[in-house]
């Protein structure tokens, strides 16, 4: 697959599927690599999939000299989405993390290319303490303790109890979540930078897209309490209520109702 030089950097990204385009982004993470076997499944049938490496993971470069930003991800991906001549827009599609967080910058500054915007485990405004908190906890842990004490840590945050205590042995290891930060600390330091710095609340008003936003009510990180302010502050977007979602959509049945979720969504909007 490709990378193109994009708003000053190299950026690797994937395409799967054909149709009408929709960008799919995540956390601190790529789909990329083998790895868009966990985008919802069916949706490459029906849509072209558009998948990324953030700045600093895998074969996307990084320019230390910038500093990082939410606006600087979303560029990336605005510059991308022109690169690949999609002039009429794409569907956005962001889950759990600043990929969500960057859909709202480009639904806010290029409206033009955003068909629709779809938000999970995200929030508009870092000012939360405890969100504040946990963040830079999820930092100080990779950073003080390893990428292997950071792994436990979120994963027990990220996932229900029952699945976790299932899978244990699974999620945990090299080939387990958010393996795409180990040996990036400085990449995730970035990340944790941009996210914290994220504050459009007072500029949601400005989306014109159809918006769906989720509330996963057994996330511990991103749950309502930062959900709903962001289907609030944008004009006429739709809110879904997932009670028994945690941060990771996960398990057989979660994620068959999630990928008829997207799809119901995509074709309505």
């Amino acid at each position: 697959m490709p990378t193109a030089e994009i708003n000053g950097h190299s950026m690797y990204y994937e395409t799967h599927g054909e149709g009408v385009p929709v960008l799919v982004q995540g956390g601190w993470g790529s789909f990329c690599h083998g790895s868009h076997g966990h985008l919802p499944r069916g949706l490459s049938d029906s849509y072209q999939a558009i998948i990324i490496d953030y700045r600093g993971l895998y074969d996307s470069s990084d320019d230390l000299s910038v500093d990082s930003s939410i606006d600087m991800y979303a560029d990336d991906a605005i510059q991308l989405l022109e690169h690949l001549g999609h002039a009429g827009g794409a569907h956005l599609i962001g889950l759990v993390g600043m990929g969500a967080c960057i859909s709202q910058v480009m639904a806010i500054r290029r409206p033009d290319l955003v068909r629709s915007m779809m938000n999970m485990g995200a929030w508009s405004d870092a000012t939360d303490p405890l969100f504040r908190e946990q963040i830079n906890l999820f930092l100080d842990v990779h950073r003080d303790m390893g990428w292997e004490a950071f792994q436990r840590f979120v994963c027990m945050m990220s996932f229900r109890p029952d699945y976790y205590n299932e899978n244990q042995e699974r999620l945990l290891g090299p080939d387990g979540p958010w393996r795409e930060l180990n040996g990036r600390l400085e990449a995730h330091t970035r990340f944790i930078n941009a996210c914290l710095n994220h504050n459009v609340t007072d500029q949601l008003v400005k989306v014109k897209c159809p918006s769906l936003v989720v509330h996963s009510h057994m996330d511990t990180v991103t749950g309502p309490r930062m959900t709903r302010p962001i289907q609030d502050g944008i004009p006429n977007a739709e809110g879904l209520e997932l009670v028994e979602v945690a941060h990771v959509v996960a398990g057989k049945e979660q994620k068959i109702q999630f990928c008829e979720v997207v799809l119901d969504w995509l074709g309505r909007a």
